[in-house]
C-alpha cells in the first residue's frame, strides 16, 4: 500500500508560471565558493510539443476524434530541462533551436519562465522547430512527430561548462564526446536510453555507460540489456557496468542498486489518475538527480522521483507538467489530511517535512497547461 495523491478538476490556468513558485534551493546546505555555478547541463533536441488528453479511445481510421483537453509546451530535451528547474537546481541547456515563432515560444518559455541558462544554446535561422503531437487515453499515449536535422553544426559545446551533474541520453553504437568530457571534468553522468530499434540490445553498444555514475533504464530495456527476466535481477547485473543502476517498474514503482556499497531501495509507485504521462519519465530522472545531488538516502531519492513523476501525469504536457516546490508541498500537507490514510505509507514520505517550508504551501490543484500559444496580455 502506498500514499495517495489528490485528484482534482483537470483545467489549465493561464499565467501559473514557476515564476510564482516559491524558491526552494535543495542544495543550499552544500554549496561552498568555488562550486560549479551550474548544477545540471544537457543538450539535446527541443521540440514543440502539442498534446490531446482524454480521447475516450485510439484514433481510429477514418474517423475523427475529439479530445476533452489540449496543451502545449516545450518538449523533447525541454521537459527534462524544466523538471530540474521547477525542482531549484541552475540548469543550462545546450539545443539548437528554429527561428519560427515556434522556436520563439519555446526559448522564451523556458528562458523567461523557467529561469534556464541558455546561453550556449543557439537560434538556426530558417530552420523550423520540430513538432510533437501527443494523444494520450486510456493510460497510454500515441505520438505523432516531424522535424529535419539542423545544421551541422553541433548545439553542444565540444567542452561543455563546469557542472555538478549532467544527464544524457544514450545511442546504441554512437558516443556523443561531451560526455567524456563532462566526466573528465568530474560531471557526474546520469543516463537513461531510448528503445533500441536495431533489436541489439548490446550494452556494449553503450560505450559512454563507463563514464556515467547512474543509469535509469525501465524494466523492460534493463532485462533486455542484461538478459535476465527478473527487473531487479537486472538492477543488480547493470552495477558490472555502472556504479549505480535504478530501474523504473511503472505501476510497481523502482528498484535501486548502489553497487559500490551494495546497498539496495525499493519504494513501491504513488497511485494517480493519470491524464497524460508525457515526460513523466524526464521527471523521475529530475527528482533522482535532485535528491543524489542533495545527498540523500537511496530509498528517499526514489520515493522522491517517483513522487514528482506522479504528480506530473496529473498534468497535461511534459516540461509544463513538472512539478515544483508549491505542488510537492500542496501533496505532502493534502495526503497527510486523508484520516484513512496508511501510516506506514505516510512515514515513506516523512523526509518530506524537513524540506517543505509552511510558506509553500498553495491551493491544490494547480494547473499550468497552457492550450494553445500566442495569449496576450495573460496574467
Amino acid at each position: 500500500m502506498t500514499a495517495t495523491a489528490g485528484e482534482g478538476p483537470h483545467h489549465p490556468h493561464i499565467g501559473d508560471g514557476p515564476h510564482h513558485q516559491p524558491h526552494v534551493d535543495p542544495l543550499a546546505p552544500l554549496r561552498a565558493p568555488g562550486d560549479p555555478s551550474c548544477d545540471v547541463y544537457l543538450t539535446g533536441t527541443v521540440f514543440l510539443d502539442i498534446i490531446f488528453t482524454g480521447l475516450a479511445s485510439a484514433p481510429v481510421r477514418g474517423t475523427e476524434s475529439w479530445a476533452r483537453g489540449m496543451g502545449s509546451s516545450p518538449g523533447g530535451v525541454a521537459n527534462m530541462a524544466a523538471a530540474l528547474a521547477r525542482l531549484g537546481l541552475r540548469t543550462s541547456l545546450a539545443a539548437a533551436f528554429g527561428d519560427d515563432h515556434y522556436g520563439e515560444y519555446c526559448w522564451d518559455e523556458l528562458e523567461q519562465g523557467e529561469g534556464i541558462d541558455l546561453s550556449i544554446s543557439r537560434r538556426v535561422s530558417g530552420w523550423h522547430s520540430p513538432v510533437t503531437v501527443s494523444m494520450a487515453y486510456e493510460g497510454e499515449r500515441t505520438m505523432v512527430s516531424h522535424g529535419h536535422e539542423p545544421p551541422p553544426e553541433e548545439p553542444a559545446p565540444a567542452c561543455p561548462p563546469r557542472a555538478r551533474a549532467a544527464v544524457a541520453s544514450l545511442t546504441p553504437g554512437r558516443r556523443a564526446p561531451w560526455i567524456a568530457e563532462a566526466a573528465k571534468q568530474g560531471t557526474r553522468v546520469f543516463a537513461d536510453v531510448g528503445w533500441d530499434d536495431t533489436g541489439a540490445w548490446d550494452l556494449a553498444g553503450l560505450a559512454d555507460l563507463e563514464h556515467c555514475e547512474a543509469f535509469l533504464p525501465n524494466a523492460q530495456e534493463a532485462m533486455r540489456y542484461t538478459g535476465t527476466e527478473c527487473p531487479r535481477a537486472a538492477a543488480h547485473a547493470l552495477t558490472e557496468h555502472v556504479p549505480l543502476a535504478v530501474v523504473t517498474l511503472g505501476a510497481d514503482g523502482a528498484y535501486a542498486v548502489d553497487g559500490r556499497t551494495g546497498e539496495t531501495a525499493a519504494v513501491p509507485a504513488i497511485a494517480v489518475e493519470a491524464l497524460d504521462p508525457t515526460g513523466a519519465g524526464d521527471v523521475f530522472v529530475a527528482g533522482f538527480v535532485t535528491g543524489t545531488l542533495a545527498a540523500w538516502p537511496l530509498a528517499d531519492r526514489l520515493a522522491f522521483a517517483g513522487l514528482t513523476a506522479a504528480l506530473s501525469v496529473q498534468e497535461f504536457g511534459g516540461s509544463l507538467s513538472a512539478p515544483g516546490w508549491a505542488e510537492i508541498a500542496a501533496w505532502w500537507s493534502r495526503v497527510q489530511s486523508y484520516e484513512d490514510q496508511d501510516p506506514a505509507a505516510l512515514s515513506r514520505y516523512a523526509f518530506l517535512e524537513r524540506l517543505v517550508p509552511e510558506e509553500c504551501v498553495e491551493p491544490w490543484p494547480r494547473r499550468r497547461a497552457v492550450p494553445t500559444i500566442g495569449f496576450r496580455g495573460a496574467t
